[in-house]
């Protein structure tokens, strides 16, 4: 699958921030501006099915995270899918004053649960520490709110139980799949999963800031409302009527005009997967961890590095973070000889290894190339110290 992407120069292990550019989206995009909107201008709406583009992609995506096609849709961005969907969860438990999430969970997911309970009132977001999650659920809880691998750690969280200990108490889950979905296994049909959400740039290659996707499990269409009423959610949005009545299906919870540049980068992006053997790629993706751990462990173990990780492969998705007093300077030292991982704060050092388009030999000579860096102190200069707006 690699050759399918336009891979640049150098080591890159950030595939789990921003996927690689697919070969063929430059054309796509440009056959979709040229002749598309170009050419046929509005009728492509029909003529192409722009209007089926959230319908279309997001049962691209279904397979990747064990949902039916009627289930997922694209839309938006993964904040305002949250809001979407931590809003409909609310209003479907109106006894309920508590959204449950664990402390460290990516900001934007606390951030949209705070506005949420802010906005609504009588609401409370209360975290507890991983560990003591299912315990923590009870008949107060209308909503847990937890990302399957963390961003940080690359630890991945039991799905199944704990989506199983919310219903016992009759609360709903909502799963954020954004460091999942194409890199590691998930079955939402087989866990029992309510409600999910996950982003398009990161493993499924759609391109910076490409559209998000929700996922609502069919029992629950007709329950839920999202409380983002929109005029493509709307059951007939071309009759232009003044009142909102809501969609059938999935459909309901689209909310603005569908951004077609930005799907069809999308769409180039998940053909790679279309037949793709999933039970192997996932099994690439742990092994790359794996062996990533092991060389450091082998070549770098006296530098001062501690695994921030999981060790157990069944518990760790596909990034691995190593912590170090000098984990920043270290990821420019290595980004200026051509390694591009990242450094999230306060001092972890995260390497990505997207199944798709990384090879064993990439980690390899990564592991190469820290121990280069650490052994000539290349990262002790001002120079890599200073932070840019974006790291």
């Amino acid at each position: 699958m690699r050759d399918r992407f336009a891979m640049p120069d150098g080591l890159y292990l950030d595939g789990n921030s921003l996927g690689a550019l697919p070969r063929d989206t430059a054309a796509t995009l440009a056959h979709v501006v040229e002749r598309q909107w170009g050419r046929d201008l509005i009728a492509s709406w029909n003529t192409h099915d722009w209007i089926g583009l959230p319908q279309r992609l997001g049962a691209l995506i279904a397979p990747l995270i064990g949902a039916g096609a009627d289930e997922v849709i694209v839309a938006d961005t993964t904040s305002t899918n949250l809001f979407k969907l931590i809003g409909a969860a609310l209003m479907s438990r109106p006894g309920r004053t508590t959204i449950l999430s664990e402390p460290g969970n990516f900001p934007t997911d606390l951030y949209v649960a705070q506005g949420a309970v802010r906005m609504m009132g009588g609401r409370t977001l209360r975290t507890v520490d991983a560990d003591a999650l299912i315990d923590a659920i009870d008949a107060d809880v209308a909503l847990v709110l937890l990302t399957h691998v963390h961003y940080t750690s690359g630890r991945k969280l039991d799905m199944a139980a704990i989506t199983a200990a919310a219903h016992a108490q009759g609360a709903l889950v909502l799963w954020d799949l954004s460091h999942s979905t194409g890199a590691v296994a998930v079955d939402l049909a087989g866990c029992d999963v309510d409600l999910a959400v996950g982003c398009g740039y990161k493993y499924l290659n759609g391109g910076p800031g490409a559209p998000a996707f929700l996922f609502v499990a069919s029992r629950l269409h007709d329950e839920l409302h999202s409380p983002l009423a929109g005029w493509m959610g709307h059951e007939a949005p071309f009759a232009f009527d003044d009142d909102y009545r809501p969609a059938t299906g999935i459909a309901r919870f689209l909310c603005g005009t569908p951004p077609v540049l930005a799907m069809a980068a999308l769409e180039a992006g998940l053909a790679p997967f279309a037949g793709i053997d999933l039970a192997a790629l996932h099994a690439k993706g742990s092994a790359l961890g794996a062996f990533y751990i092991r060389l450091m462990e082998q070549r770098c173990a006296g530098y001062g590095f501690t695994l921030a990780s999981p060790r157990d492969d069944a518990q760790r998705g596909c990034h691995v973070s190593y912590a170090h007093q000098q984990a920043y300077p270290i990821c420019q030292a290595l980004i200026a000889r051509g390694l591009v991982g990242d450094f999230r704060a306060p001092d972890q050092l995260r390497m990505g290894f997207a199944p798709v388009t990384t090879r064993f030999e990439d980690v390899w000579r990564a592991v190469d190339m820290i121990d280069d860096v650490m052994a000539a102190r290349a990262w002790d200069d001002d120079a890599y110290r200073t932070r840019a707006r974006v790291t």
